[in-house]
């Protein structure tokens, strides 16, 4: 062949081989949907203050947690996720529900609450509970891993919500559960708070959830105690 025609002849080929890389390999990263929703939890997070906030009576999730988790039927041997976990608090009553032969994995953006997790399992010797650091855009769990994920009042902080709860559907075990707890966000009706922080209301959360491989499913129970938020389930697909 000469040299003209096989030089023609490679640059067809390796064309060719481009056009044969897959599209994800080339696939841009996911864009924010909010800038900045997470600053609060970089650098230094003083968890004492935290502790304050998220562990007070006046906070609905936290006077209502016992219903919060019956509702969600664990049981023992159950691989739990508690995804921002923040100071902890459902991660150890997780841990008590599922037994020494569950696990549940404290999963949060901040290392001071990871820390802060990790302590107070040791303090309580709480061998089954397993603190993850995860990223912006990943929950950095083990492939089937889960049997129920645990998104309480952070769904609203996924800054990539698509790239995490594709994550979160890797680290599901088939037939795997979600539950969504997150702010009713009504406008006229909600508070200017959760208007201004709260990006968007349950449907547009629940079809972000759906759209990457879960299915929503009616509570096994209902939830009238809950005035400021809703519980959402979904099923991995």
């Amino acid at each position: 062949m000469a040299v003209g025609k096989f030089s023609a002849h490679l640059f067809r080929v390796t064309a060719l081989l481009l056009l044969m890389v897959p599209v994800s390999g080339c696939a841009q990263h996911e864009q924010s949907v909010r800038p900045g929703v997470n600053k609060e939890f970089e650098g230094e997070v003083k968890v004492e203050e935290w502790v304050a906030r998220f562990e007070g009576e006046s906070r609905e999730i936290y006077s209502h947690r016992d219903a919060i988790i019956a509702a969600m039927e664990l049981k023992s041997g159950m691989s739990v996720a508690d995804i921002g976990a923040g100071t902890g608090f459902f991660t150890m009553m997780f841990a008590d529900r599922v037994g020494p032969s569950g696990a549940v994995y404290a999963v949060d953006i901040a290392d001071e609450f990871v820390r802060h997790i990790e302590e107070g399992a040791r303090q309580r010797n709480l061998k089954n509970i397993h603190p993850v650091l995860c990223k912006t855009d990943s929950v950095e769990l083990p492939a089937k891993s889960v049997d129920v994920a645990f998104i309480c009042d952070t769904y609203h902080h996924f800054e990539f919500p698509k790239s995490t709860t594709k994550s979160l559907r890797n680290a599901m075990r088939p037939g795997g559960v979600v539950y969504v707890i997150d702010f009713i966000r009504i406008e006229g009706k909600s508070r200017d708070w959760i208007l201004e922080h709260v990006r968007a209301g349950e449907e547009v959360f629940a079809e972000e959830i759906e759209s990457v491989g879960f299915k929503r499913e009616p509570l096994n129970a209902d939830t009238p105690f809950l005035k400021e938020n809703y519980m959402l389930k979904f099923r991995r697909n």
